[in-house]
């Protein structure tokens, strides 16, 4: 086992009564990576500030990574400075994603995942299939977004997930 998740909150589809759940579980989860040494993956849906509340009340694993992240330049600059993993991914290509590209803009050298899928291929499950050779389209965008080459993001991104699943 590398890590603790996808855990996290996700307020997108979640009535009242299920966030105090959530809450819960996520502050066990964070209880278990501590415990454990193990990096914690965050699902964060429409919840940035409830997320990072939770993360400062309970104390960060010294690996968090946010998986699929959502948020925006901001939250990314907040994520950097406590030394969190930001995953990029496909959702990085979409035409409505400038806030997204502008906080992979500002945050160090962060790792891709091949969810979403990118275009021209988009679409969550049950949508196209996430494949890893997808992962070059997302890898493409994202170095045009921080003005490198494929080849030295692609490099990084293979330190960075070893350092953050600590293999």
């Amino acid at each position: 086992m590398r890590g603790v998740g996808e855990t996290g909150l996700d307020f997108f589809r979640t009535g009242p009564e299920g966030v105090a759940a959530q809450e819960r579980s996520f502050r066990a989860h964070i209880e278990i990576a501590k415990r454990h040494g193990k990096a914690l993956v965050i699902h964060d849906r429409e919840a940035h500030a409830d997320v990072l509340r939770v993360l400062d009340e309970e104390g960060a694993p010294e690996r968090t990574v946010f998986h699929c992240y959502s948020g925006d330049a901001e939250m990314a600059e907040i994520c950097a400075a406590k030394g969190y993993y930001m995953s990029f991914a496909g959702n990085v290509t979409f035409k409505n994603a400038q806030p997204l590209r502008d906080a992979l803009a500002v945050a160090p050298w962060s790792w891709s995942s091949s969810r979403p899928t990118p275009l021209p291929h988009p679409g969550a499950l049950p949508g196209p299939p996430q494949r890893p050779y997808l992962i070059p389209v997302t890898v493409r965008a994202m170095a045009e977004v921080r003005g490198i080459g494929e080849n030295e993001l692609a490099e990084a991104i293979a330190v960075n997930t070893a350092r953050a699943f600590d293999y």
